[in-house]
């Protein structure tokens, strides 16, 4: 996968980023970054080109790499039932990524609806990825975005709603994603009440109606939508991706899908069976930061201490990415390790071999970073060459 042409925004001309320190993927070095026509056109150690930007020994890093968050779907929908502009939604979201050092993004968004349910599970995808092609073939956008198309398994849509897409779609990661209550994420009921009840407002009754609807869908068709999303994810040339992985049995069932990346496992069992079958496992920088998951699951950084974690996601904080990635570099003292969760590791595991580190020839996603009393200051943003934030 790579980045089309349409709609990018590619910087001209030349600008030099001096008096800095370069995180490579194994080193950090002292010199300069030479962008020329959106492109990393030089990486040198020394002294300063004439007319380049001084850093003033500031960090330079990668653009860094979301593979999934939902914070597109928190603009369009702010609060229950308040459903907000979509297209200053969109640029809100750009911006706020771009903000926070974020220069790819692959969005969120839900296929497979409950027609008729208090949660509102309405179908929304579909709409909404072409409002975000359409905004970013206008050049509204100031950083990469790719699509995430999380599969609901527990939904009666799904299957229409997948067919709705497209290679032109830029799918670029397809999750198989089961909220069947009592398993998974949602092993704990209480944590699923707290949950649901507190979003959409349900009654003890209600939520019992909701958890008995969800386990019936699963059971009638969970395994027709499973097999369709696997199969969705190779028509659209997206990588497939598990979720909420618990068992040994569950990551192997994974690998016999062909998955490749692993989204939150909830156990350290499960995160072990992934590097056994040689997938990729992200967790959420908001766990590491809070020192444990919202869910009761498996901590990040017990995932991180066992060597078992490869990618973070922001999951649904964008400002979590780069904190929890300097918190990772003092937990592991290793700070292009730590770098390379949030860069160089999501790139190869989507398949973008244009990105993700800093070398001669690709796009020129970059980040001026201060690290002050501990911490990360972000003082630019380039995507493409061109200055974002």
């Amino acid at each position: 996968m790579g980045e089309m042409s349409m709609g990018h925004i590619q910087a001209t001309g030349e600008l030099a980023l001096a008096n800095a320190r370069i995180v490579l993927e194994r080193e950090v070095i002292r010199g300069s970054v030479l962008i020329r026509d959106g492109r990393i056109a030089a990486v040198e150690q020394g002294a300063a080109p004439a007319g380049a930007v001084d850093c003033e020994g500031d960090l330079i890093i990668p653009g860094l790499i979301e593979l999934h968050t939902d914070n597109l779907e928190r603009h369009i929908r702010p609060r229950p039932k308040v459903d907000w502009p979509h297209a200053a939604a969109i640029l809100a979201h750009d911006g706020e990524l771009a903000s926070v050092g974020i220069t790819t993004v692959f969005d969120a968004m839900r296929a497979g609806s409950v027609v008729e349910a208090r949660t509102d599970y309405r179908k929304y995808a579909r709409a909404l990825a072409s409002e975000l092609m359409q905004a970013r073939a206008k050049g509204m956008l100031r950083i990469s975005h790719f699509l995430h198309l999380r599969a609901e398994i527990c939904s009666e849509t799904l299957l229409d709603e997948l067919a709705e897409f497209g290679e032109a779609d830029r799918v670029g990661i397809l999750s198989i994603m089961d909220h069947t209550p009592g398993q998974r994420q949602f092993r704990d009921l209480t944590k699923l009440k707290d949950y649901v009840c507190g979003k959409h407002g349900l009654s003890e009754s209600e939520f019992a109606d909701h958890v008995a609807h969800q386990k019936s869908l699963r059971a009638r068709l969970g395994a027709a939508h499973e097999a369709g999303a696997v199969a969705a994810a190779k028509r659209l040339g997206a990588v497939l991706a598990s979720h909420d992985d618990t068992t040994a049995e569950h990551v192997a069932v994974s690998a016999g899908h062909g998955i490749r990346l692993a989204e939150f496992p909830t156990t350290v069992e499960a995160a072990q069976a992934c590097h056994d079958h040689g997938i990729a496992v992200m967790m959420g920088a908001p766990n590491l930061i809070r020192g444990g998951s919202h869910s009761g699951n498996v901590a990040a950084a017990e995932l991180a201490g066992k060597g078992l974690l490869d990618i973070l996601s922001s999951d649904y904080v964008p400002s979590a990415l780069m904190t929890a990635a300097f918190q990772l570099a003092d937990l592991w003292g290793d700070l292009p390790r730590a770098i390379a969760t949030v860069t160089a590791t999501p790139a190869r595991a989507t398949g973008l071999d244009d990105r993700g580190v800093i070398a001669e020839g690709l796009f020129a996603d970059l980040v001026r970073v201060a690290h002050l009393d501990g911490v990360p200051v972000i003082r630019g943003v380039w995507s493409h060459g061109r200055q974002v934030g």
